[in-house]
């Protein structure tokens, strides 16, 4: 059990490197702009002929800063889909698109929840935000997370589920959106009522503080760090620095509340002040301290105890992460590459940044900033200012202390508990080079749903015969090397009504669950031998067997269904259909109608089953009991949804005539093979149905196409 658990938080770690990676460059934006474009700065400096409001300068500077904040104000969202990509199996392009679904309905619904309950009238300031445009509460990256481990939780366990074939289309990863969603919109009410506990509690830590001199500052510092996970630090911290929270002082005459707002009132007054307020600075200078000393010394740490293969690939990683808390005072970056992986690491971390805040204030350490403790704010408001209004000195050798410290412990801890830190993590799977016996071995414990999947590998000519996997609505589409190789007998003893072979393209018909053996397919394909595959005589399909003649006995006639045209337009038999699937009857028994108005129409009573996502095919069930397809064009997937307009949706009921579809007849002419649209049986039974075609040549929408007999 504890592997397991250790496992997972490494999968987690490494799910956050995605979108970690960006940090760095983010921070080193939002660091310069927001120090250089600072009005208190630029005054205190008389450089508004060089950074002032128009100025090349101010203007470039202010980009950047727009820039890195919309990174910075969106890590919500950026942690959701990349942990949701990080932690899953397969598929992971839809497991991203889940997540960001599921961020937004969660956050809708504690949206709804704050309006319905009027929550925000009596909310704790900072405790509601904006999210994308939401009005939610304020979770920070720890929402995203929620998001991201839930998504990806829900599609490993669904991307590849079987539905009945009623509702097949909605099997496989295009069920994982679907349940994210009913899953999310509760997520979100649970959270309406659970976050706001653990927000009231942050504020009530903050009382602590305040009246508790050099242990109050301990516990400021703790609790801060303690919260950068959970994206709370700034709900915790804003109070003390910009409200009477953080103390009052009296300065050049005027009352002035909050640490931060006490220490630009004294620099703007610096003449008066003999040294600045280390009082109203205990909420920041400490963080110069581990932030240009102390966190590079744990990314050293980290780089020293790499593995020798992998060091030059997380030394760039590290390096960066270093840089941005020296020069930026960012330090996501290099504690979030330990916290979920090395949970003990941020531990430390906390402890020691926490005592930097306290020997800070018992050093008179007065050393104020603009955005974060890097060094750019460190020299701007320590070294700028002088040694005796600032005691900025005083940071290096304590600085340097806990670099060492920070190297010291972090190197014995990965050590000592073998933390896989970056660059120490286990290799997924161990590289080796398969062989026959190993492909047999892992046949014989291989599932049901894998030894169908080998059989379809093989009846393609093995993995290394195999150059593309997709599928359209119904069909598995796969380019592969050599036609030659491919075995159409043993393809069709997968369960496929059909194979249809030209030239190094192959589509395998196996109806609406196609996305269902698509996904299994993929998955065999990524443990599977790269080889070639030849039937030999042991494995060649032996010949069917010749059948005794059965003597017929007479069916009976239970009912008769019409089937109308769905569009104005020439009708014809099935088999002059231009292509081969839909001629052969693979894929069921019906007519085609080659359309030459711009409307489809539903052709019968019933239910819209699926819209397929290229908007060419739609899926019925009747209410006499009879799937339908209607399959605009040939090789109409391929145009992704142009030259289509759907006019329903899925689940919703029609009458015979309702319009379905809009078509750009043009452009379906010029792009497509042909605009043929066969109307299909997608479930016949050629013991109990019989389908004759009423009408042939010009017929109009809503005219009798053909008609099914059920017999018993």
């Amino acid at each position: 059990m504890k592997d397991k658990i250790f496992n997972v938080l490494q999968r987690v770690g490494r799910s956050f490197m995605l979108p970690i990676a960006i940090l760095p460059v983010a921070g080193l934006l939002l660091g310069l702009g927001a120090s250089f474009t600072n009005e208190t700065t630029i005054a205190t400096y008389h450089l508004e002929s060089v950074l002032g409001h128009g100025t090349i300068l101010n203007i470039l500077l202010t980009v950047m800063n727009a820039v890195a904040n919309v990174i910075f104000a969106n890590l919500h969202i950026m942690f959701a889909v990349g942990v949701a990509i990080g932690m899953a199996k397969k598929e992971k392009a839809v497991a991203a698109l889940a997540a960001m679904i599921s961020f937004f309905v969660m956050n809708s619904a504690i949206g709804a929840m704050i309006e319905i309950t009027n929550y925000e009238a009596r909310a704790l300031s900072g405790t509601i935000t904006q999210a994308c445009g939401i009005t939610t509460l304020q979770m920070g990256v720890f929402g995203g997370i929620i998001v991201g481990l839930g998504v990806a939780a829900l599609h490993n366990k669904f991307y590849n589920i079987e539905l009945p074939s009623a509702i097949s289309f909605f099997a496989g990863t295009r069920f994982v959106p679907i349940i994210s969603t009913v899953v999310y919109l509760f997520v979100g009410i649970l959270l309406f009522y659970v976050w706001p506990v653990v927000q009231n509690g942050i504020y009530a830590l903050g009382d602590l503080v305040t009246g508790s001199g050099y242990v109050g500052t301990l516990i400021f510092g703790l609790i801060k760090r303690a919260l950068i996970p959970f994206g709370l630090h700034h709900v915790f911290y804003m109070p003390f620095w910009q409200t009477a929270v953080g103390g009052t002082a009296e300065v050049a005459g005027q009352m002035v509340e909050g640490g931060q707002n006490i220490f630009f009132a004294q620099l703007a007054n610096s003449g008066e002040i003999a040294h600045f307020s280390a009082d109203a600075t205990r909420y920041f200078s400490g963080e110069f301290i581990f932030m240009i000393f102390g966190l590079p010394g744990a990314a050293l740490a980290m780089y020293r105890t790499a593995r020798p293969e992998k060091k030059k690939q997380v030394g760039g990683l590290l390096l960066s992460a270093a840089l941005a808390s020296m020069f930026t005072g960012i330090t996501e970056p290099i504690e979030f590459s330990f916290l979920f992986v090395a949970p003990i690491l941020f531990g430390v971390q906390v402890l020691l940044a926490g005592s930097a805040y306290m020997i800070a204030h018992m050093l008179n350490i007065a050393v104020g900033l603009t955005f974060s403790g890097g060094l750019i704010d460190f020299f701007l408001f320590g070294i700028l200012q002088g040694n005796e209004k600032t005691s900025w000195l005083r940071v290096i050798p304590v600085g340097i202390i806990y670099f060492f410290l920070y190297y010291f412990i972090f190197t014995f801890l990965i050590k000592k508990l073998d933390l896989k830190t970056p660059g120490r993590e286990d290799d997924d799977e161990e590289t080796k080079l398969y062989t026959k016996a190993d492909y047999k071995a892992k046949q014989a414990g291989a599932s049901d749903k894998d030894a169908v999947s080998a059989q379809i590998a093989n009846g393609l000519g093995g993995k290394k015969n195999i150059s593309d996997v997709d599928c359209c609505a119904t069909r598995l589409r796969v380019t592969v090397h050599d036609g030659n190789l491919v075995n159409k007998a043993m393809l069709q003893g997968t369960g496929a009504s059909g194979v249809v072979l030209r030239g190094n393209s192959v589509q395998v018909i196996y109806g609406p669950n196609v996305t269902v053996v698509k996904a299994h397919l993929e998955d065999y394909l990524e443990t599977a031998p790269n080889e070639l595959y030849t039937a030999d005589a042991a494995d060649a399909t032996p010949a069917a067997e010749v059948e005794k003649p059965v003597e017929a006995t007479p069916k009976k006639l239970v009912k008769t269904v019409t089937i109308y045209s769905p569009a104005d337009g020439k009708a014809d038999d099935l088999s002059t259909t231009p292509d081969e699937a839909f001629a052969s009857g693979m894929m069921g028994s019906g007519a085609v109608v080659t359309p030459e108005s711009d409307t489809i129409y539903a052709p019968f009573d019933g239910t819209i089953g699926f819209i397929f996502d290229t908007k060419h095919a739609i899926g019925f069930m009747g209410d006499e009991g009879l799937n339908l397809l209607v399959h605009v064009g040939i090789d109409t997937v391929k145009l992704g949804g142009q030259g289509f307009e759907v006019l329903v949706s899925a689940g919703q009921k029609v009458k015979k005539g309702d319009p379905l579809l809009k078509l750009d007849l043009d452009y379906l002419k010029a792009n497509a093979p042909s605009i043929a649209t066969p109307v299909l049986c997608t479930d016949v039974d050629e013991d109990k149905i019989d389908v004759r075609l009423v009408k042939a040549g010009e017929i109009k929408a809503g005219e009798p196409l053909f008609e099914v007999d059920f017999f018993e």
